[in-house]
């Protein structure tokens, strides 16, 4: 069986649109065909898993059938009673699959590592916020086939945005008014070509064409490294791999809200302009803002809630620090258990705190720094620098340049 790269050949859109082509026609006339929707994904699933990543389709196979057990169970149990430790057990278990994908190649254990698949974090990330909202009680009960579709919606399976349940089922549910969908079609249609400038153009520049060669020449001046500072080899590898990180995920995100348009779904944006930040915390409002979102509502509101109301912190400054520290540490590990990635967490979380101080102080001092042009424009140019370096740091190439 061939298997296809979701996003990734001119032929998968090809063949992605033409077999959308009935559900596209189903909505303009006001139908929902969810049983072709239903085996259309079905297919798309078997493209992606089949092949060379048949191991990685007999996973999620059993990754979707443990945590539907583990959903139904714990929802059956949340009707009679709700007892935190029960909780905290259920998100516990939800996240340990990808907990052993990560911790697998840093104790280099490939047995670990053949539970991971394709999309395995973005369908975790689902899961958490279902069993979170069980526990809240915004979520009363859910059925298997909404869970399903939820979970494997194909479009947002590989690389997100991470959308809500009840955002979803109000779409899933609903067949939109003919001139609503044509709108919805239209922007698609944009989100579709901009995506296609962003992966393929712009992604193809920076990644394929300049960041090799920028690469190469900071491997050359190495040595030199050490005895000036940052170099302008690195400075320029920096920059080039922070353009590309955006296009090339923008590119993916795009394509992905793009089809779910097109198939009624208005699936969350997630990238807004971040390089035009004004301070770091207005980044995370603007740069994978489905997973800085989640992460928001269900890692840092969740601790601060959890220190205030057993008040082991006081101070409401200091709890919003602890807070964007776990917050960031927790995002760190979850993209892998290597020394670059816990640190772009942890420089993250001061880059926030700090910025939280600078705009503390602005508000005791509204005379001595005044909004215009030329502060914002410095605004930008120092989050945008800032936010370059963290990059510099998350790629891993000073791991590579020199300790390797």
């Amino acid at each position: 069986m061939i298997n296809l790269q979701p996003y990734a050949t001119p032929s998968y859109f090809i063949l992605l649109l033409v077999t959308l082509l009935p559900v596209m026609v189903g909505l303009y006339y006001g139908k929902r065909f969810r049983i072709y929707e239903s085996i259309w994904t079905f297919v798309f699933l078997a493209l992606t898993f089949g092949g060379d990543k048949l191991q990685q389709g007999t996973t999620l196979i059993f990754y979707i059938i443990y945590q539907q057990i583990l959903v139904y169970s714990y929802e059956r149990y949340r009707q009679k009673s709700n007892q935190t430790y029960v909780f905290v057990g259920a998100v516990t278990l939800s996240i340990l699959p990808l907990a052993f994908v990560k911790l697998a190649p840093a104790f280099q254990n490939s047995q670990l590592s053949l539970l991971g698949f394709l999309g395995i974090s973005y369908l975790t990330f689902k899961t958490v916020q279902i069993i979170m909202e069980l526990r809240d009680g915004t979520i009363k009960d859910i059925r298997v086939r909404d869970f399903l579709r939820f979970l494997l919606f194909f479009p947002t399976v590989s690389s997100g945005p991470i959308d809500r349940f009840r955002r979803f089922q109000k779409d899933e549910q609903n067949v939109p008014e003919r001139t609503e969908y044509i709108t919805l079609i239209g922007k698609g249609l944009h989100y579709l070509f901009k995506g296609l400038l962003y992966k393929f153009i712009l992604g193809y520049i920076f990644g394929t064409l300049l960041l090799p060669e920028a690469a190469h020449f900071a491997f050359l001046n190495r040595d030199a490294f050490f005895g000036t500072g940052l170099s302008v080899h690195l400075l320029l590898y920096m920059y080039i791999y922070s353009l590309y990180l955006f296009f090339d995920f923008a590119g993916y995100s795009l394509f992905a809200i793009s089809i779910s348009y097109f198939m009624g779904i208005k699936t969350p944006e997630n990238f807004n302009a971040p390089f035009r930040a004004h301070n770091i915390k207005d980044f995370w409002n603007r740069w994978h803002m489905s997973l800085s979102f989640w992460f928001r509502d269900f890692v840092f509101m969740r601790f601060t809630f959890f220190v205030m109301k057993n008040r082991l912190i006081k101070n409401r400054i200091r709890i919003s620090q602890m807070a964007y520290l776990v917050n960031f540490l927790v995002m760190g590990f979850w993209h892998g258990v290597t020394w670059f990635y816990i640190v772009y967490g942890l420089f993250h979380a001061g880059a926030i705190i700090i910025n939280d101080y600078w705009l503390r102080f602005k508000k005791k001092n509204p005379t001595l720094i005044k909004h215009n042009m030329l502060t914002e424009g410095v605004g930008i140019f120092i989050t945008f620098n800032v936010v370059c370096f963290s990059f510099l740091i998350f790629s891993g190439f000073l791991d590579t340049l020199w300790f390797k």
